[in-house]
């Protein structure tokens, strides 16, 4: 029999945790560094790159307009609800079992997705690591798929062994992205050092140019600064998860700002010197450190070390994603919305075995899907760009629990959180409505928006048929 939801006293916070069996071994320093491995994307500072001189202004925007919203949710829900499964949870308790359950569903496909894209990603990465020499693996179709299935492997093994091994990759890996971006921004001042005649202006104020390609790239910043609240999936297996898991959004938003300003104006920098070079939206990071340091001697060693620690980033921001989509299903088994056999717990680790190998069956499916061919490929992309549509709406539901959530839980949160998620909302719908428009040259931008969301409804269409046949067959 799977756990029961018992309600227990926090010690720390004095708000009610549930006592499920799992073992609760996240720190504060654990959540922290997670934190910050989650939200730190590495391609982010490409994407906003694109933007020129106006990115400090972009990026300071979306950080009022979405991520303090989103900070305070996340806060003052997990204070209430400290919970395993987070934001399924709290949509579940504000809404009912069907947008509960219809959240769930939206976080876990956009998790399984972001996995795979992830890890389709590796190649490019590992070739800028070894050099010229290797720019034919990222085309390999054989080489390729076997990098991404070896590492989905081991985070798979990893995520079997559960958070004992597991809380140390992500641990390792959000130090390793704190390195990187330190070093990013250091790169400007050694090749100015060395003659280069960069301008390095991170923090210059200029207005984005009033075009519709300026206003999808701001909408792409629903992407970089989301994903404080995924932790509070994993708030079972935290200690003092009413305490901690705050403390973790309060210590880490700063740093996580900080790294997204300054780390885009080195990137900027470098692209304006190699202003014929287009960025690689895929791994500007590496491209950057490249340009910085070149080929060659002690330069080419520090240029690897930083790429090395890019790859570990990826690594582990796949693995903890996947973390978190096994333990959904396992949270909605334990409230009898999904078959109980996804939330029985190995006897030895106490993880959710059959929701670890039914994620890593579809993972390696979408991984296969990705390089079978051309068709399959565009397919592998769309349900990539869909993804993000999904975690926005998942994000509406949250934003939604303070203003239309159910009035007990509503009069337990401070008035003004109303007003800031309202904020929050508007930026998602904005988000959700750019997120179809392609910032990358496409044949057709209405074909492509038009799969985006056709995706998006049909993602969301499948998982309400599920429900309904599953509460059909429960009746």
């Amino acid at each position: 029999m799977p756990p029961t939801r018992e309600i227990q006293p926090d010690v720390a916070g004095g708000t009610p945790v549930e006592s499920h069996g799992l073992a609760r071994q996240l720190t504060l320093r654990d959540l922290v560094l997670t934190q910050i491995l989650c939200v730190v994307g590495s391609g982010w500072v490409g994407v906003a790159a694109g933007l020129g001189r106006a990115q400090a202004v972009v990026w300071l925007s979306a950080m009022a307009l979405f991520y303090v919203p989103m900070a305070a949710s996340v806060f003052y829900l997990n204070r209430e609800m400290p919970l395993e499964g987070g934001l399924y949870v709290w949509a579940r308790r504000a809404f009912g079992d069907t947008w509960g359950f219809m959240t769930a569903w939206n976080i876990w496909a956009y998790g399984l997705c972001v996995t795979g894209t992830i890890l389709y990603g590796l190649p490019s990465e590992f070739a800028y690591l070894i050099g010229p020499s290797a720019a034919w693996i990222p085309e390999s179709r054989l080489a390729s798929l076997g990098i991404v299935l070896a590492v989905l492997t081991a985070i798979t093994a990893a995520s079997l062994r559960g958070l004992a091994l597991g809380r140390w990759i992500h641990n390792i890996s959000g130090a390793g992205m704190v390195a990187v971006f330190i070093l990013l921004v250091l790169t400007p001042f050694w090749a100015i050092l060395h003659g280069v005649p960069l301008h390095y202006a991170p923090l210059a104020i200029e207005l984005p140019k009033p075009n519709l390609y300026s206003l999808a790239l701001m909408g792409q910043m629903f992407g970089a600064l989301c994903g404080l609240e995924y932790i509070a999936i994993l708030a079972g297996e935290a200690k003092a998860p009413t305490r901690n898991i705050g403390l973790s959004v309060v210590i880490s938003s700063p740093i996580i700002c900080a790294m997204f300003i300054l780390g885009t104006g080195a990137v900027l920098a470098f692209h304006e010197f190699h202003a014929q070079i287009k960025i690689d939206f895929i791994a500007p990071i590496p491209q950057t450190l490249r340009f910085a340091f070149g080929t060659n001697g002690f330069g080419n060693l520090l240029a690897m070390a930083a790429i090395i620690l890019v790859q570990m980033r990826l690594i582990g921001a796949a693995s903890y994603i996947f973390t978190g989509v096994t333990r959904l299903p396992m949270t909605a088994g334990w409230d009898h919305l999904i078959p109980e056999w996804f939330a029985r717990l190995s006897k030895r680790n106490h993880v959710p075995v059959n929701s670890i190998l039914v994620s890593a069956g579809i993972v390696t499916a979408l991984l296969l899907l990705g390089t079978a061919g051309v068709k399959a490929a565009e397919a592998f992309q769309v349900l990539s760009q869909a993804s993000q549509e999904l975690y926005e709406l998942s994000y509406l539901a949250m934003f939604a629990i303070p203003i239309v959530g159910i009035k007990s839980l509503r009069d337990r949160l401070p008035t003004w959180v109303a007003w800031t998620t309202g904020v929050g909302f508007a930026f998602t719908i904005f988000s959700f409505i750019m997120t179809a428009f392609p910032f990358v040259d496409v044949v057709d931008a209405r074909a492509y928006a038009a799969k985006i969301l056709g995706t998006t409804l049909l993602a969301n269409v499948v998982g309400l048929t599920f429900y309904w046949a599953r509460q059909r067959v429960r009746r």
